[in-house]
């Protein structure tokens, strides 16, 4: 079943146990997945699973920001609510890769490229965005190349 098939399918369920958080947050993501298509090729365009993810990820991060903004200033309800957004959308990226893993791609990576200073970040993170398959996200993998190539 395709990411897109399935968030159809949990908001159908959504509905039917009238989970107001989790039907708002899908239809959300889905209405971003739509202008994402549309933005790519147009009314028709199909996304695949990876570009959903990329989406989802973006979603998580506005409501991260928006989390920190209402937390520092002193609106704990409307952090709840992003919290409880975030925990929904969560449930539909891959399982992440661990630490230890993402150094393991680094170093394959590195040994790829023959990559040997920071100058070369580009060609590694290029390899690292396919071996990675969104399990992780672009800072936490940033991060681990400039540390192996320091």
């Amino acid at each position: 079943m395709s990411l897109n098939d399935k968030l159809t399918e949990d908001m159908k369920t959504a509905m039917k146990a009238k989970d107001k958080v989790a039907l708002g947050t899908i239809r959300n993501l889905k209405s971003a997945i739509k202008n994402a298509a549309i933005e790519q090729g147009g009314a028709d365009t199909v996304l695949d699973d990876a570009e959903i993810t990329a989406v989802i990820r973006k979603q998580i991060k506005q409501r991260q920001d928006s989390l920190t903004q209402y937390s520092e200033n002193g609106r704990p309800e409307l952090a709840e609510i992003e919290q409880n957004e975030i925990n929904v959308l969560e449930k539909y990226l891959p399982t992440p890769l661990s630490e230890d893993e993402i150094a393991a791609f680094v170093a394959e990576a590195i040994a790829e490229t023959g990559a040997s200073s920071r100058a070369d970040m580009g060609k590694v993170m290029g390899i690292m965005q396919k071996k990675t398959d969104g399990r992780a996200d672009g800072k936490t993998i940033s991060q681990a190349v400039m540390k192996a190539l320091s």
